[in-house]
């Protein structure tokens, strides 16, 4: 059920919990690491050595190399993440043949660990296929979920069943008077006339960050930001913001619990990623009425790259996932096409997913027999040939089907 995803939220309102976790436990079929998070896991350097030293308890050879680490590394894990990151892996890489869960128990006594948030978050970027990571506690996680789940690396279950709809227990109000895209330039509307008044652009950015995840704390606000400010010069200059935001909006949009930001109870908005990613999973794991023109809705979506014109790390995370999930809807119409025998139409849809993707070899495959189908050896040379010069450039090697079609069209 879980298909390519790495992470596997158990919803923390799903009444079979525990009951999914029990089955898990005793499947004897697949190898299980598990942890259950203790209360002193407040920080990420904590946890890795809460982790570490349990699994090495249940694995004999884990941690050997997580112990190698240098102090300053663990000092600082933060500033060194994607070296303990790629560490950490390793270590996993080496507890199983074949298809393995770990499993984080009481994960909620991570909620203000932001270092332990964002390092699960990665591993989902980083974790081989056959590692599935389940994340079990009584609160949903602060991780931007409708990018990892556009991306396959997530998937939310609620009583064994992928959750598809209200994925941050709300709902978007089509009548909404605020109206945020982020699938393109970037676009906020209140009362359908477009806000334009940002006094800089961080106060726009701000909304968009603030609406990605449930919820966020201030030091990931200010980390994210200015990292290179003194905390509390970053405080200020946050507050400063949010203050503009405010204003630009007409309404106190951004809220605050006394723990976490998020968007105010009270305000009724629309933000086209939350429809965006609820039109992706139906399409995904349930039954579209249909198909075709579902994942035309998903395409249509798609006004552009996310904040197009912005490059901040944050942002190209969230547009990698969600070019990723545009071009499986391309992929999508363009198979539909050609069971339909448009094979004309199926090579226009290719083309665009290449043109956005052009790192996915499967759909050069696709597109070089759609040629060979239509008569167009011609064009299915050149092709291959700048598929080969770009192969050579990023020292990718193609597939043996590929070479074999483009023998078959040469020969």
């Amino acid at each position: 059920m879980a298909g390519d995803a790495k992470i596997i939220l158990l919803h923390p309102q799903s009444p079979l919990r525990s009951l999914l976790m029990a089955k898990l436990l005793a499947d004897g079929n697949v190898s299980t690491l598990y942890y259950a998070l203790d209360v002193d896991d407040i920080n990420l350097r904590d946890f890795l050595t809460g982790i570490t030293g349990s699994l090495s308890r249940q694995h004999v050879t884990f941690g050997r190399q997580m112990n190698l680490l240098p102090k300053r590394v663990l000092d600082e894990p933060l500033r060194h993440m994607e070296s303990i990151l790629h560490t950490f892996i390793a270590e996993l890489m080496e507890v199983a043949e074949g298809e393995f869960w770990l499993v984080l128990d009481e994960f909620d006594r991570a909620d203000l660990a932001d270092d332990v948030l964002r390092f699960v978050e990665r591993l989902s970027h980083y974790a081989p296929a056959r590692c599935k990571i389940v994340l079990n506690g009584r609160t949903l996680p602060r991780m931007p979920w409708l990018a990892m789940i556009a991306k396959r690396h997530a998937v939310i279950l609620r009583d064994e069943q992928i959750e598809r709809e209200n994925l941050y227990g709300f709902s978007n109000a089509t009548e909404a008077s605020l109206k945020v895209l982020s699938l393109g330039p970037g676009y906020v509307f209140r009362d359908d006339y477009l806000v334009d008044h940002w006094e800089g652009h961080l106060p726009r950015l701000l909304l968009f960050f603030a609406m990605d995840r449930p919820e966020v704390t201030r030091n990931e606000i200010c980390e994210t930001f200015w990292p290179k400010l003194h905390i509390n010069q970053a405080v200020n200059v946050f507050h400063v913001t949010k203050r503009r935001l405010h204003k630009a909006v007409g309404a106190d949009v951004l809220a605050h619990d006394g723990k976490y930001y998020r968007v105010a109870t009270g305000t009724r908005y629309y933000f086209d990623a939350f429809e965006f990613v609820e039109l992706l999973l139906e399409g995904r794991h349930g039954e579209p009425d249909d198909p075709f023109e579902h994942w035309q809705h998903v395409t249509n979506l798609y006004r552009g790259p996310y904040l197009q014109g912005h490059n901040e790390p944050w942002i190209q995370e969230r547009r990698d996932a969600y070019e990723f999930a545009y071009v499986e809807a391309l992929e999508n119409i363009a198979r539909i096409w050609e069971e339909r025998q448009s094979y004309e139409l199926a090579l226009h849809m290719l083309t665009r997913a290449i043109d956005t993707d052009f790192t996915r070899l499967e759909n050069h495959l696709k597109l070089l027999r759609l040629y060979v189908r239509l008569g167009r050896r011609a064009e299915a040379v050149a092709h291959f040939r700048q598929l080969e010069r770009w192969a050579k450039s990023k020292r990718r090697v193609l597939s043996s089907e590929i070479r074999q079609l483009f023998g078959d069209i040469t020969a």
